[in-house]
């Protein structure tokens, strides 16, 4: 229920939530998948315009229940195809969607939280703390708003979105019901009807609720390793302290085995000039994920200001690429997309209201890098 109205808000129910609102109004279960349709087929949000719905029916639901995604603050468009919307949610807060283009393919990049609780070091989120989880609403809603921007009527017809990858601002599992509320609907005939392959969660390696993920549904999976070794990781991911490599891969391995087919974990490797990105830590790689059934897709760093890491060099890229090739991995670059509109993965920054004052920190750490930089490093930079 929406504090501010008092009013259901029908956008982030699943199928069986809706069905038990229709029966609580004192309704036929039925009206669930009707409704349903007209919100994520068709993107209506306004009751009077359900026409196979009855009058009496249409009035019920405008006093007891509403459908509300978040507030649009602005869109960009990239020269390369790249979409990203800026969405206000119930915190306050803003948080950063993506839509990139490929091929026949196309991508959505969706965010589980106003900012992220982990602080990653290479990652331009963690840098602004963390408010608030969102709500099953504003999750899915992300994706109503992408959909409807498209004109796609109805959603499963010439779709533009084909993919959802929960990348965006957050940690998802660290938003657990509300997460996998929305990727339910994601993937429900009645929502959007995506493959539950191409619906993918991306964790930092909470380990127990890997296995919990496991439990209840069967995306895919991706972990954002980043890092070969703990030493090496636990500065670069903090969240390898409380769950070190040995157990994070563990609860990997066991949520890809108990999926019951061939299916592979996505590692997600960011490569940093000579911080992780030498042939010794790709040796590194390839010893422990030798018994991980997975494909690894390598993500050059993409710079913001005062990071302290740089991307490295095309060679070097190439030269990881090929050592883990041809140890047998199958490898990926990701190309960078959307970076003139700072939508490229680890730019995502939102506006948030951060509860931590991790970013009152950085920015203190910015202020007086910016204070000190010699006249010839300034030069040098711009």
């Amino acid at each position: 229920m929406t504090e501010a109205t008092g009013k259901t808000n029908l956008l982030g129910l699943t199928q069986p939530e809706m069905e038990q609102f229709f029966e609580r109004i004192g309704e036929k279960r039925f009206r669930a998948g009707q409704v349903m349709k007209w919100i994520h087929h068709f993107g209506v949000d306004d009751f009077d315009a359900m026409s196979n719905l009855g009058k009496a029916l249409r009035d019920k639901l405008k006093g007891c229940a509403e459908v509300r995604g978040p507030e649009i603050v602005s869109q960009d468009i990239s020269t390369d195809g790249t979409r990203k919307w800026v969405v206000r949610v119930a915190s306050g807060s803003c948080v950063e969607t993506v839509y990139i283009p490929q091929g026949g393919r196309g991508t959505l990049c969706v965010s589980s939280q106003a900012g992220c609780a982990l602080d990653c070091s290479f990652c331009s989120t963690g840098k602004q703390g963390f408010n608030s989880d969102l709500t099953a609403a504003e999750v899915i809603g992300q994706v109503w708003i992408a959909n409807k921007s498209f004109g796609t009527v109805p959603a499963k017809i010439d779709r533009a979105i084909t993919n959802v990858v929960m990348m965006g601002m957050g940690e998802p599992l660290l938003n657990f019901d509300n997460v996998v509320a929305a990727m339910t609907i994601m993937m429900d005939d009645l929502g959007y009807g995506i493959s539950k392959r191409k619906v993918t969660l991306s964790t930092s390696g909470v380990a127990p609720m890997i296995d919990k993920l496991g439990q209840v549904i069967d995306v895919s999976l991706a972990l954002s390793l980043h890092a070969p070794n703990d030493a090496l990781r636990n500065k670069l991911v903090p969240i390898n302290r409380k769950y070190p490599l040995a157990v994070v891969l563990d609860a990997c391995k066991r949520y890809i085995g108990g999926l019951g087919e061939k299916r592979f974990l996505t590692i997600e490797y960011t490569l940093l000039k000579d911080v992780n990105d030498q042939p010794e830590h790709a040796a590194e790689m390839i010893a422990l994920l030798a018994d991980v059934p997975c494909k690894v897709n390598l993500i050059p760093f993409n710079p913001f200001p005062h990071s302290g890491y740089e991307r490295p060099s095309n060679n070097a890229i190439r030269r990881f690429q090929d050592l883990l090739h041809k140890a047998g991995h199958n490898v990926t670059v990701r190309t960078t997309r959307g970076e003139d509109i700072d939508a490229a993965c680890g730019q995502l920054v939102g506006q948030v209201l951060d509860r931590t004052r991790r970013s009152e920190r950085y920015i203190a750490v910015r202020e007086l890098s910016a204070e000190t930089e010699t006249p010839r490093s300034a030069a040098n930079r711009t």
